[in-house]
């Protein structure tokens, strides 16, 4: 499990293919006690140790993964969100993540303001039902709110500690962003929705 509150940001050092596999090697900004095996959440994308180089740790990424989220997109020297698993006893700075990306986001539109950026995001109609004004979020396995929705975009408003520790001051318009929503928002929806079709209640 995650929490949304990035630790640093890695770059990816290598990305290959491998028979079937994507391998990547990302550098990280802090491995102390990592071990092969550990999950380490990689903008959003949980992904497990499988070999480490000093600095340098190695991740397997199979096509599902590939397929569902921006890792596809992802480059040698590009740059990405990096979050250590929880541990027993860790404060929960953000809400519970799973690592597991339901949909990408398109970025529309950034708008900077001082030392604040609002940056306004067009959903796919799969994950439109889970938007709520006020909700948690995770964006590239960030723990956000979100703002205004309308017709199937939403924004997000980004305060400069975030810009800092993250990726989201230098993404541009057009770029794909991993979703995750929220496990509790989901819950709720699903649940309301079996029930009503068990009454017999359709929209």
């Amino acid at each position: 499990m995650f929490t949304g509150i990035v630790q640093g940001i890695g770059e990816i050092i290598t990305k290959s293919l491998v028979n079937t596999v994507t391998s990547v090697e990302i550098k990280l900004p802090d491995v102390e006690n990592l071990a092969i095996g550990a999950s380490v959440s990689i903008n959003g994308v949980c992904l497990t140790v499988v070999a480490i180089n000093d600095d340098v740790i190695q991740f397997d990424i199979i096509d599902e993964t590939i397929n569902r989220t921006n890792l596809s997109e992802a480059s040698v020297g590009d740059y990405v969100n990096i979050e250590r698993s929880l541990k027993f006893g860790d404060e929960v700075g953000g809400h519970i993540l799973s690592g597991h990306i339901f949909a990408t986001g398109i970025i529309k539109s950034k708008t900077k303001s001082g030392d604040q950026m609002k940056i306004n995001i067009l959903a796919p109609p799969s994950i439109h039902k889970y938007l709520t004004e006020k909700g948690y979020i995770a964006i590239d396995g960030i723990s956000l709110t979100v703002g205004k929705v309308v017709n199937g975009s939403f924004d997000l408003h980004i305060i400069p500690e975030t810009m800092r520790l993250t990726t989201l001051e230098s993404k541009e318009v057009g770029d794909a962003v991993n979703i995750e929503i929220d496990s509790n928002t989901q819950l709720i929806v699903e649940t309301i929705e079996r029930l009503l079709k068990d009454r017999g209640v359709t929209e």
